[in-house]
């Protein structure tokens, strides 16, 4: 159906891809015309009648508005009950969108019992046989038990009160039901509740000109003491009521209820698929991470997040929000072939409005825009705290100055903007937003200008200026273990990224073996002696190059590389993170290589010491 009608109407004027604008605005042509037809209705049981005819007999609106408000109302029907068999075949009824699935399922019954009683108003033999027909249907219940239809045995059993009661409950109940739609819609992110022009123009004129060529006109007046016979009868609204005779009150309200039942709890029976568990999505430009909600698509968490996604349709027939899955898995969803082609599927593509997340996700819906990294800002940082760690490693927290924010990703790194322009680089040594303050770890260099003077000079509530954030050593999504390759302060990117991984709850498997000429070298071994308490799926060993005696150290020793490839001699299915030295980093990757490490699976981080070792 889809399909046909993107053919005969183009992708972004499918009346099925706006289903639930199409009832809103249906629902206010509704409203709009009701308005006009209750100016003239009296409520009166002899007046009913006269003022109904009457209003239909009205030459220049009165007869159009009264079919217009009929035929929208009839139109609301159609609109909702596909709007739930598409979402019912889409599967798109789980998860988080239990919500609004049962409100729509309330919505029915507000819908259905606003336009019954919307037939009761004219007080024609429609109407008489509509009002028996319910009293009979309720009756059935023992909050009734019979009380109703006993008001309707004498014409002398019907008075103006009822008219004033029918008139009070079709106001009441389409004001319960807009309610509804509004709360209906506020678990999908960024609905839309109009729909495009174009839509609303066809639909207004096609009701009108329904209007014109069928009338809606009443029935002979009612009288209790005839049973109606022939009725032009609504079968959108009351399909129901001659089963009332056919079968019995108790089988209709059975078979009603049950239906209702079933209906509400769709969302809970068996799915398609198991996602009970939230995933995480990095979207580019904007390096933007979201926790996904079960059975939600990439689109409805990106328009959650509050970024502003291309979209069109949201319904995989415009492919306006084709964007590309870097990393992850995605289950596709239906959709239209003719906008996204297998070529595409193959090449990494999908649709975001139906793909939803069967891992972690890293996509971008700006080709490119992965590549480009996070806006380079330049701001003001103060001194907060310092630590020494060991001889020669201090550790600076730096406060942001109020106002200011800086994004990063968890491994990358800012720059010291000294005095005359120099720059020195350091990691950012905590996961993004773990706390208001900027850790980094800073190892003296001999002789080193800016080292020199965090050692010896600098004080807290000092003013640097800093520019980030850069680099490209962060975390990629893959199912593959990690292997961390940290030495000296090269430990300060890779805690970003163990902390970023823990706070994430990433189930690989985590290994870090952190490389030092001394035990002093190992400036914090009791973090992740404890991340290893913490986390079943971490692993740390240290490793010694050069210890001495007063050491009394029993553990690993040698080169860092060696003692990875001693215990993974077969290094293909997993990734490994190096980082610390240039040295260390150029003899490590070509040995990991040999031992069937993936190229591409291969990141590191080189640290590089300034040309001459009196401007460190």
């Amino acid at each position: 159906m889809e399909c046909g009608l993107n053919v005969t109407f183009g992708e972004r004027l499918n009346p099925l891809y706006h289903l639930g604008e199409i009832t809103f605005f249906l629902f206010w042509i509704v409203a709009a015309s009701g308005l006009y037809l209750y100016a003239f209705l009296k409520t009166g049981v002899t007046q009913a009648y006269s003022s109904v005819d009457g209003l239909t007999a009205q030459w220049w609106l009165g007869g159009i508005v009264r079919s217009l408000h009929r035929y929208a109302s009839d139109g609301m029907v159609i609109a909702t009950t596909l709007h739930l068999v598409r979402h019912f075949c889409f599967d798109r009824h789980r998860g988080f969108r239990w919500f609004s699935w049962v409100t729509g399922v309330a919505l029915i019954w507000l819908l259905y019992a606003s336009g019954i009683n919307g037939f009761m108003l004219p007080w024609d033999r429609l109407a008489q046989f509509v009002t028996v027909a319910v009293a009979e249907l309720l009756d059935w219940l023992p909050i009734f038990s019979g009380a109703l239809i006993r008001n309707f045995i004498y014409p002398s059993s019907v008075n103006d009160r009822l008219f004033s009661l029918l008139s009070f409950m079709h106001i009441g109940i389409p004001l319960v039901l807009l309610l509804f739609m509004w709360v209906h819609i506020q678990r999908v992110p960024k609905t839309a509740i109009h729909p495009p022009r174009q839509i609303m123009l066809a639909l207004l004129g096609t009701l009108t000109a329904l209007s014109l060529a069928h009338p809606v006109t009443s029935h002979a007046p009612a009288d209790l003491s005839v049973t109606p016979g022939t009725l032009r009868l609504d079968w959108f609204y009351l399909g129901v009521l001659p089963l009332v005779y056919a079968w019995s009150a108790s089988g209709v309200l059975t078979v009603l209820g049950s239906a209702t039942g079933i209906l509400a709890l769709l969302p809970w029976l068996p799915a398609k698929r198991a996602t009970a568990d939230a995933y995480r999505l990095t979207v580019h430009p904007g390096n933007r991470e979201i926790a996904v909600r079960p059975n939600e698509t990439i689109l409805e968490a990106c328009l959650r997040g509050g970024l502003s996604v291309p979209y069109e349709c949201r319904n995989g027939g415009c492919g306006v929000c084709k964007g590309v899955v870097l990393n992850g898995q995605v289950e596709h969803g239906a959709y239209q072939s003719s906008v996204l082609s297998e070529v595409e599927r193959a090449q990494g593509k999908a649709l975001f409005c139906c793909a939803s997340p069967l891992s972690d996700l890293e996509v971008e819906y700006e080709l490119g825009a992965a590549a480009r990294t996070l806006a380079v800002k330049t701001l003001d940082v103060l001194v907060a705290r310092m630590q020494k760690l060991a001889d020669d490693v201090m550790l600076v927290h730096l406060n942001l100055t109020q106002g200011n924010r800086i994004d990063y990703r968890a491994g990358q790194y800012f720059n010291v903007v000294l005095a005359d322009g120099a720059r020195r680089s350091f990691s950012f040594a905590t996961a993004p937003g773990a706390s208001g303050q900027i850790e980094m770890h800073v190892r003296l260099i001999p002789e080193g200008r800016f080292t020199s003077y965090v050692f010896a000079r600098m004080k807290t509530g000092e003013r640097l200026r800093i520019e980030g954030p850069f680099g490209q050593f962060v975390l990629r999504e893959s199912e593959r273990p990690i292997i961390f390759v940290a030495g000296a302060t090269g430990f300060a990117p890779v805690k970003s990224l163990l902390e970023y991984a823990f706070e994430m709850g990433l189930k690989r498997r985590l290994y870090l073996y952190w490389g030092v000429r001394r035990k002093k070298d190992l400036y914090m071994p009791d973090l992740p002696q404890q991340w290893a308490r913490d986390h079943p799926n971490f692993s740390f060993v240290p490793v010694l190059s050069e210890p001495q005696p007063d050491d009394r150290w029993d553990g690993r020793t040698g080169l860092v590389h060696d003692a990875i490839l001693h215990d993974f001699p077969d290094l293909s299915g997993y990734d490994v993170y190096s980082c610390g030295s240039v040295k260390m980093v150029e003899i490590a990757r070509p040995a990991f290589v040999a031992h069937g490490l993936d190229e591409e699976a291969c990141f590191a981080d080189a640290f590089r010491v300034s040309a001459s070792a009196h401007q460190a």
